[in-house]
């Protein structure tokens, strides 16, 4: 019996972000958008729903004079990489 994957993290997009911050823990949106060559519009959307989940965490800030948005991956989203990445495995029947 196949596991049903994560659809929050089927998505291209969100699993790209995932996976980057899965390695580094948290980054910045500009960083962000510049690794996955996202809109900005779009990786908006894409961080608001990973952050509705409760997957990231999001923080707004002000660098200088410049807006600021730092991702965070959080355990919860760090296990629900974990379950994606083994449940895809279930599929392409890795040990």
């Amino acid at each position: 019996m196949y596991s049903k994957l994560d659809p929050l993290l089927h998505s291209q997009l969100r699993l790209a972000i995932i996976s980057l911050l899965i390695n580094i823990g948290e980054a910045e949106f500009v960083y962000i958008r510049e690794k996955t060559n996202a809109t900005g519009g779009n990786l908006s959307v894409q961080i608001d729903k990973l952050s509705n989940a409760g997957y990231i965490t999001v923080h707004k800030s002000f660098k200088g004079k410049k807006p600021q948005t730092l991702c965070k991956i959080t355990r919860k989203g760090i296990a629900a990489f974990e379950k994606y990445v083994n449940d895809l495995k279930g599929y392409i029947d890795i040990d």
